[in-house]
């Protein structure tokens, strides 16, 4: 429930400010946890694995978006993807840098005694599962390929 307290505080800020990327952004986060709410059928609270995964499922997408917005040289719809996606992030964990993944990574494939290619699923499992929302999936993955190779 903290985390939409901590969206509502932020729609109140982002309103006296009059900043409307901010606004939507949090209005589509509020939507997202409401929605995940809803979806068993009853107002029950979602677990804070959920929020993390619904809000880097939400900053996946903007930068996508905003990728794909840029390989057509629409500058004008990539930036407010972009802004969206800043403010959807300061909601989420610390994101780790890349040397301290592929420590995770180096530690994991120890755990497991993978010798090679045929065993990336069950690294990449164990990996994305410690790293559930600190990491990207496309960066656990290149370092697991390159760890592996």
């Amino acid at each position: 429930m903290s985390l939409q307290v901590d969206v509502m505080t932020a729609m109140k800020a982002a309103m006296k400010a009059k900043d409307q990327t901010a606004l939507a952004a949090l209005r589509a986060v509020k939507s997202e946890i409401l929605l995940a709410q809803t979806a068993t059928g009853s107002k029950e609270e979602i677990s804070e694995d959920e929020e993390i995964k619904i809000l880097s499922k939400m900053v996946k997408q903007r930068k996508d978006s905003a990728a794909i917005f840029l390989e057509q040289d629409r500058n004008d719809l990539a930036e407010p993807e972009l802004a969206q996606a800043e403010i959807i992030s300061q909601f989420l964990p610390v994101q780790l840098s890349e040397e301290e993944i592929a420590e995770e990574v180096v530690k994991t494939i120890a755990e497991v005694g993978a010798e090679g290619m045929k065993d990336m699923g069950k690294v990449m499992g164990m990996v994305s599962k410690a790293l559930a929302g600190k990491a990207d999936g496309k960066t656990i993955s290149s370092i697991v390929k390159a760890k592996l190779s």
